[in-house]
């Protein structure tokens, strides 16, 4: 099967989160963080922005198939309750490679949240296997 390398460039559309105190406590529970300042919802952990939902033109993913390969975050600030983030996310590449479970393609993703004011909060980039 071969991958549309095509889908590479193509962007979502801007898309706003509003940013609960309530959903930094319950993040910082799932991820087993008691610092306080997470615990009272004033500031959200570094990988908070995962819960941030957008929908790429071009990807349709059964989730069943979906392998997560890695994220990484660069922050230019933290992430604080009250926060309304923009996060716009494209596809930085897509390859696929032979591995022992099989056929899988790789997708790269890279995603940018600004503030109200447009400045950028955070950059992430990850990787999604699919197989």
């Amino acid at each position: 099967m071969a991958v549309d390398r095509s889908i590479i460039g193509l962007s979502s559309e801007a898309t706003v989160n509003e940013v609960e105190r309530g959903a930094i406590r319950k993040f910082a529970e799932a991820i087993g963080d008691p610092s306080p300042v997470y615990a009272r919802g004033d500031v959200a952990p570094p990988t908070f922005p995962t819960t941030f939902r957008t929908k790429l033109p071009g990807v349709d993913l059964d989730p069943k198939r979906i392998l997560h390969g890695g994220e990484e975050f660069a922050y230019e600030r933290p992430i604080r309750g009250g926060d309304r983030i923009t996060v716009v996310r494209r596809i930085a590449d897509v390859y696929e490679r032979e591995g022992k479970v099989g056929h899988m393609t790789f997708y790269i993703f890279e995603s940018e949240g600004t503030d109200e004011q447009g400045q950028l909060v955070y950059k992430s980039r990850s990787t999604v296997i699919y197989r």
